[in-house]
């Protein structure tokens, strides 16, 4: 009889679905001894790699913090996945260490104008699928918080597509494109570097005291199959406007008979220093 019960469960063990590996997305990948910033408040720093292992401590967004060591494990909460990582940091005048989430940690960070820009992905939503409207997708939401030591001065939030974009992102400072009032904005880009991934690039204004998320850009293709691009035209750029950003939109996609179908499309926002519309 113990013979048939451990055969059965033998049985049972062999039928039961394996479950999936998760990988980690490339947005997320940290370099060990090298330094980094808090994105989440309230981050909590635990004894091991672990969501049920012991909290040590919580930081907020904006401390520095250095990576040690990234580990193993690999943890995924709705369409973000990234690594455990061992850090040290300062915190009251005492170095300690401990382990942190890798989705807590900035993307991306620059400092500009006295301010800390930090770029980091906040959560994950449902929402009806434009293409489909019976059906959902999940949608990661990104922010950039503008900060002022460990104070949120101001924040803009933004969509960036579901964890199949998030293999490479970038956080850059650029000109101000010749845009009244405009000090310079910052660029941040997610994308799956991938046939048929999308990817995402979202322009956001600095005007001394405020941020202003211009709307999203999205390009995706798939080789010489099917392309979108999107992209804007500022006044500083061949064919700008004065105190407007133009946004054009081209696509390509080939029929089973090999022939392109090309459309085009583009829409002018006027700018006024403080805000802008469509025209």
């Amino acid at each position: 009889m113990k013979t048939f019960f451990t055969a059965l469960l033998l049985l049972i063990i062999q039928l039961l679905p394996a479950q999936e590996e998760v990988y980690a997305d490339g947005i997320f990948n940290f370099e060990e001894n090298k330094a980094q910033k808090i994105f989440t408040t309230g981050t909590r720093i635990r004894q091991s790699p672990g969501v049920n292992a012991p909290v040590l401590d919580s930081l907020q967004a904006n401390q520095q913090v250095f990576i040690l060591k990234k580990e193993e494990t690999v943890l995924k909460l709705g369409e973000r996945a990234a690594n455990w990582y061992k850090i040290s940091y300062d915190k009251n005048g005492r170095n300690s260490e401990g382990y942190i989430w890798g989705g807590n940690l900035c993307t991306g960070y620059r400092n500009k104008s006295g301010y800390d820009f930090l770029l980091g992905l906040t959560k994950t939503i449902t929402k009806k699928d434009p293409h489909f409207p019976t059906e959902t997708i999940q949608q990661n939401i990104a922010a950039v918080k503008m900060m002022e030591g460990n104070t949120v001065i101001d924040e803009v939030s933004f969509e960036t597509g579901s964890g199949e974009s998030l293999s490479y992102g970038s956080f850059t400072v650029e000109g101000n494109h010749k845009l009244k009032n405009v000090e310079f904005t910052l660029r941040a880009t997610v994308s799956g570097e991938a046939c048929g991934i999308p990817g995402y690039d979202q322009y956001i204004l600095f005007t001394g005291k405020k941020l202003i998320a211009l709307p999203q850009l999205m390009s995706v293709g798939d080789a010489d199959v099917y392309y979108h691009h999107e992209e804007f035209i500022f006044p500083n750029d061949k064919g700008g406007i004065p105190n407007a950003f133009v946004y054009k939109m081209k696509e390509m996609e080939k029929d089973e008979k090999d022939r392109e179908k090309k459309k085009k499309a583009s829409k002018t926002y006027l700018w006024d220093g403080v805000t802008y519309r469509l025209k």
